[in-house]
């Protein structure tokens, strides 16, 4: 049987080989991913156990949430204006609420703009970051705000990987324990900018010289583009470059919409004037500073550097200036009469001009400026003209009355040391009229204080001439001889005894023996070496007559003196017992003297002087309030009778004595005082008062050595007083102090009622009177305040 064929279908077509190339790819993509992903399996193991290991050890951070950093002691005048900061750090806690927005502003456009929206950590930041790290592209910065708190509170600025993963996790624990403004808040206060100062607050102050809430937005800017590198961002140590930084800022502002083109603009333009620690106009208290601290250190301990102790003072900013400006005047004025001593240094200075600005930059760098008493280089000098430069490249030329003070100094035949010349380092002043005088720097220094004799505030206190050049306050710390200025309290202490403004005394030569003096012999002489006989005891005062003086205590007995000189706060070891204590031959300090003198201003109450008014912690919880005392009884030392009559004769001193010049000049009858000079014009002082403000002037050598034949104290401390008072009473009403009872006036002279005309000592050392005995009078019960003690002067003088 034939074989039957089978319908053929349609023939299936071959599979195409697979490429190798394909499969070798497939396989490396699939392995390629179960790497990747055992890899990502194994970091978030390795982060696991990371989290597990690292996170416990991370630092507590709970106390964040009452931030208290270290805050320095700050002291302020009575009108709140900062006079002194003691504390490692400059910081001036400010809450966030507080701050202005403009800085807010600029603080996030140049760290951190995106600040509010991310969780703490910019990732976008780190991968960028991470790129420059490996040189492939320039560094755009990766740490948040939030990471910048976390290292600057807990971690070191090393640059490894352990520390930025602790930092990471810091960062998260942060954001999850406190809010934004929180973390905000503490990095506003924290952050360093340079020059001591941590956080804007502190910056703005230490920079401007003014306070946070009145910067400007050029002012923010400039601050906000300190965090990024604060020494090299630093305007005073860099302004080319702190420039730059801030013009990134104010760009940034304007593109985040902070500010408009407008304001971006008015920024640019801005003119930023920086706080110049040696302006000569700023408010200077250095002295005031300095014994504030030693209170509160006395009273707080270590804590006073840290704890934001806020102390108020009696400090009146005017009166503190008026006071600098006039010891320092006073001062210059007595150096100008001194021989010239040559230039402080002398350098070598080289011809190309790119070198010598350098050279005279390391010349000043050890002599800087001493406030208006700057110093410079001398480029050229001869005996008509002087040419120099000052340290900030400004030109000096001293011509004509300018070089008068150094004369010595430009002759041909003057020594090498004295000789000004090419490279030499001196001091110049700018005249009244805007010219330069060359000058020197004094050797001889001096203290002036001011107080309300009602109460005892301290109004004034300038301790020396220059703080820096000599902390030694001499108000407080200086014990000298006061001279004449002490003879008002022999006077007061015979007024007790039976003498009278009127008694008259011979001034004629006396001789005493080494017995006598308890020491060698002695024959005192008057100032002027003259003798002019019998005169009144009034006279004798306003013409400062040892002779009289010597009398008087003859007559009442050394003892007793001492023992009324303790009155008005005075030590008796400090004031022998012996005849040269009527011319002042004691140790007193010019805060005794005017504290003394305050009781002849008061009516006779003794009130100790204060400085202190009211102690705040960092959150202005009042710690400590001082009331100004009520003047009554318990606080008299002498009678109201005595100290009216010696303010009687005090101001004949100052109207028609030593110290004439005092009224005619400030052309006023209430003005009262006391010149002292002492032997061999070591000391010159003058102590008087008006009835609100009480004042000293004092100028001396620390080692005491002449201040020359003609020096006085009329001479050299009266004209500094003077220009005191000019401001300080400036605009207060005359005041006309009345008679209280127990006086008299018979004939145009005041007496005790029971001491009057017929009943006192009518004359001693004459012949028309006899010589009262030391006891012929009794004194009445007046009850001595006790002594300072001698430890713990400064403390003890501001304490009560």
């Amino acid at each position: 049987m034939p074989e039957t064929s089978r319908p053929k279908g349609p023939s299936k077509a071959p599979v195409p080989k697979r490429p190798t190339w394909l499969t070798w790819l497939l396989r490396f993509i699939l392995w390629s991913l179960g790497i990747v992903a055992a890899g990502a399996v194994a970091l978030v193991c390795v982060i696991a156990v990371a989290l597990a290991v690292a996170y416990p050890n991370l630092p507590d951070i709970s106390d964040l949430a009452d931030y208290r950093p270290k805050l320095p002691l700050r002291v302020f005048s009575a009108e709140g204006i900062l006079i002194g900061e003691f504390g490692e750090e400059r910081r001036n806690l400010t809450p966030i609420a507080t701050i202005p927005k403009i800085m807010k502003d600029a603080v996030l456009a140049a760290e951190d703009a995106r600040f509010y929206d991310h969780g703490g950590v910019d990732y976008k930041g780190m991968l960028r970051a991470g790129i420059a790290n490996m040189n492939r592209a320039k560094s755009q910065g990766a740490s948040t705000i939030t990471m910048q708190v976390a290292r600057n509170v807990y971690l070191s600025s090393e640059k490894t990987l352990t520390r930025k993963i602790y930092e990471v996790l810091l960062t998260f624990k942060l954001e999850h324990l406190l809010s934004k403004d929180q973390i905000f808040e503490i990095y506003l206060n924290q952050i360093y900018l340079g020059n001591r100062a941590y956080g804007f607050a502190a910056a703005s102050e230490a920079y401007f010289g003014k306070p946070l809430s009145e910067i400007t937005i050029a002012q923010a800017a400039m601050l906000a583009g300190l965090p990024k590198a604060p020494g090299a961002n630093n305007p005073v140590n860099n302004p080319a470059r702190a420039r730059g930084r801030q013009l990134y800022v104010i760009d940034r502002m304007q593109e985040a919409g902070f500010i408009s083109a407008e304001q971006a603009a008015q920024a640019r333009k801005e003119d930023l004037h920086l706080r110049d620690a040696a302006d000569p106009s700023r408010l200077h208290a250095e002295y005031v500073a300095e014994t504030v601290r030693q209170l509160m250190y006395a009273q707080y301990g270590d804590s006073t550097y840290t704890r934001g102790l806020k102390v108020y003072t009696t400090l009146v900013a005017a009166d503190q200036a008026a006071a600098y400006r006039a010891l320092r005047r006073g001062i210059m004025d007595y150096e100008r009469r001194q021989i010239y001593r040559g230039p402080e240094k002398f350098v070598e200075l080289p011809n190309n001009p790119k070198e010598l600005d350098e050279a005279v930059d390391d010349a000043l760098a050890e002599h800087p400026d001493n406030g208006d008493v700057m110093s410079a280089v001398v480029l050229k000098a001869n005996a008509k003209e002087i040419q120099a430069v000052r340290g900030n490249g400004d030109a000096v030329q001293i011509t004509g009355e300018g070089l008068k003070p150094a004369q010595s100094g430009l002759s041909d035949k003057a020594p090498p040391n004295i000789k000004i010349r090419r490279g030499a380092v001196i001091r110049v002043v700018k005249t009244p009229k805007g010219a330069w005088e060359i000058t020197q720097l004094p050797e001889v220094e001096g203290a002036f204080v001011a107080v309300d004799p009602r109460d005892g505030a301290v109004k004034a206190m300038v301790g020396g001439f220059d703080f820096d050049k000599n902390k030694f306050n001499h108000v407080t710390q200086a014990w000298r001889q006061p001279g004449s200025s002490f003879k008002p309290f022999i006077y007061s202490a015979a007024l007790e005894k039976g003498f009278t403004p009127s008694t008259v005394i011979n001034d004629a030569p006396l001789f005493f023996d080494a017995g006598t003096t308890g020491g060698q012999p002695w024959e005192p002489k008057n100032y002027d070496g003259n003798f002019e006989g019998p005169m009144s005891m009034r006279r004798a005062l306003m013409k400062s007559k040892n002779m009289v003086s010597i009398r008087i205590l003859q007559s009442i007995g050394t003892r007793y003196a001492q023992d009324w000189a303790t009155n008005f706060g005075f030590e008796r070891e400090k004031h022998p017992a012996y005849l040269p204590m009527a011319l002042g031959a004691g140790s007193v300090t010019p805060m005794q003297m005017v504290t003394a003198y305050s009781v002849f201003a008061n009516g006779g109450y003794r009130v100790n002087p204060y400085l202190v008014t009211r102690v705040t912690d960092h959150k202005d919880k009042v710690l400590i309030d001082k009331q100004p005392p009520l003047l009554n009884e318990t606080l008299r030392a002498v009678p109201q009778r005595n100290a009216f009559l010696m303010a009687s004769l005090l101001q004949s001193v100052a109207s028609g004595g030593t110290a004439a010049k005092a009224q005619a000049t400030l052309k006023r009858t209430d003005i009262y005082g006391k010149t002292g000079t002492t032997n061999d014009s070591l000391d010159a002082w003058f102590a008087g008062f008006q009835p609100t403000m009480a004042a000293v002037a004092w100028m001396g050598y620390d080692t005491p050595r002449k201040l020359g034949d003609r020096e006085t104290g009329g001479g050299l401390s009266l004209p500094i007083w003077i220009n005191f008072m000019e401001t300080a009473i400036k605009g207060v009403p005359v005041a006309e102090v009345p008679a209280p009872p127990g006086v008299v006036n018979v004939g145009g002279e005041w007496y005790y009622d029971d001491y009057a005309p017929g009943r006192g000592v009518a004359s001693l050392g004459v012949e028309s009177g006899p010589t009262p005995p030391a006891e012929a009078v009794a004194a009445p019960p007046i009850s001595a305040p006790a002594p300072v003690e001698e430890r713990s002067r400064i403390l003890d003088l501001f304490r009560n």
